[in-house]
């Protein structure tokens, strides 16, 4: 297992490098150019999002969302910012805002393409995602390698690594014993996910806004606890991506490549666009017209990593000047996140802990739905009660193992998947850029597109 581990982290270390990172990132560029900044029609993707638009598709544009941004808003919005810092220094917190930034316009082209090119299947639901756009455009078997990627790696960064995220806080912080802890979340689930799309997003459209708010008025409250120091993290924030620094007040020395490369690798694995898991969601939404729902679905980018990522940056890197016995060298980023929140009385370990199980839980449900809608993509509905049995059976054991391969694997399929997704945008740029300009430029979004299924 040690061997095999070695392996897919050496294999990481090549996938997850400069060639995948440029990728996205050129990407991410690329349709902020061609769409000519859709960024700025972010708020009114906002506002959208909760403007019902009763057309055909299986559940709400806000549902959709929702339900989007269950799987992102996870442990990596925590864990994963600490991560960063740790690795690539304060400078990691800014660049991984700029992704999220930018990868508002890659969001926004991947959800147009799998609106435009969904299609019903029997039972009248709608299924899309770069595995039905790649079919259409005459690339099947990138379809199904995306598909086949997706669905394995579900059962990976979806269920396994999540459910190992809330054994671990119950364990350690209350002594909750873990097969149990695996027992009732499997209940749980199980009650949730064998209802289908609609109750999946029926608990994220409640769950989702629930838990963003709560942890993120935690955060401004740790804020204003540091305010003292808030303005020197902002300046250190910005100095530091830009300027190599040494090692100097709890921060690891690095250099303007460390800084950027790691904090550009968070924020992609945060926000995940250009993997093409969200649109999978999208596809399903109500909406008179691809360019609607893409422009809500893209917003999600911005929640996850323009707002959450950077507050909880904020958070960590203050905490650290507040208190210079917090050192990040030697440490991992969840032992970061969890000193940094320690050092905050009454709330900050709660808060933690709230953000960690409401979050990681959120995940299971929206990348169950990924899952499964690309395992029925390749062996149709009949595949779909066995899936879910068996999503259960992993989540139970991810709460009972130590999961250090599954983790290292789930990152190797979460690269793979990008690429063929990546491939469907790039190719259909012209597509995007029509719509983008007919529906938007030219103000035509509420019109209803009559080559929609």
């Amino acid at each position: 297992m040690e061997l095999l581990n070695e392996i897919f982290s050496q294999f990481n270390a090549v996938l997850w490098g400069p060639p995948l990172i440029l990728l996205l990132l050129g990407t991410h560029l690329w349709m902020t150019i061609r769409t000519r900044g859709v960024q700025r029609w972010v708020f009114k993707g906002i506002k959208l999002s909760v403007t019902p638009d009763k057309t055909e598709g299986d559940i709400s544009p806000f549902a959709a969302l929702t339900t989007a941004l269950a799987s992102t808003i996870g442990t990596g919005n925590i864990i994963g910012v600490a991560t960063a810092i740790v690795s690539g220094g304060p400078g990691a917190v800014l660049w991984t805002w700029l992704t999220g930034l930018f990868g508002i316009a890659t969001k926004y082209a991947e959800s147009l393409i799998a609106v435009k090119y969904r299609r019903k299947t029997e039972d009248g639901t709608y299924l899309g995602g770069a595995m039905v756009v790649l079919e259409k455009i005459g690339h099947p078997k990138l379809g199904v390698a995306f598909a086949l990627l997706t669905g394995l790696a579900a059962f990976g960064i979806g269920c396994s690594v999540q459910s190992n995220a809330i054994a671990d806080a119950l364990v350690t912080n209350f002594n909750f014993n873990a097969s149990l802890v695996g027992l009732i979340l499997a209940a749980v689930t199980f009650l949730v996910i064998f209802g289908g799309v609609k109750s999946i997003a029926n608990v994220c459209e409640k769950l989702v806004p629930f838990m963003s708010l709560f942890y993120t008025l935690g955060c401004f409250y740790i804020l204003y606890y540091n305010r003292a120091y808030l303005l020197p993290a902002i300046e250190l924030i910005v100095q530091a991506a830009f300027t190599p620094r040494a090692m100097a007040g709890g921060f690891i020395g690095s250099t303007i490549i460390t800084a950027c490369r790691y904090g550009c690798a968070r924020g992609l694995f945060s926000n995940e666009s250009g993997m093409g898991s969200a649109p999978i969601v999208a596809a399903a939404a109500q909406s008179r017209n691809p360019v609607r729902q893409a422009l809500i679905s893209s917003t999600g980018t911005f929640w996850d990593t323009v707002v959450v990522c950077l507050i909880t940056g904020l958070v960590l890197v203050s905490s650290i000047i507040a208190n210079p016995a917090i050192s990040t060298i030697g440490l991992e980023g969840g032992e970061l996140t969890t000193l940094c929140f320690a050092q905050i009385p009454v709330i900050g370990t709660p808060l933690l802990i709230f953000g960690i199980l409401t979050f990681a839980y959120s995940t299971i449900l929206g990348w169950s739905y990924y899952g499964e809608r690309c395992m029925e993509y390749l062996f149709g509905k009949r595949i779909l009660k066995p899936y879910r049995v068996l999503w259960i059976v992993v989540l139970y054991l991810g709460c009972t193992m130590k999961l250090d391969l599954v983790w290292t694997i789930a990152d190797t399929l979460n690269g793979l998947m990008a690429i063929p997704n990546l491939i469907a945008v790039l190719l259909l740029t012209r597509v995007i850029v029509k719509d983008t300009r007919y529906y938007l430029d030219e103000g035509h979004l509420d019109e209803t597109d009559p080559e929609m299924e």
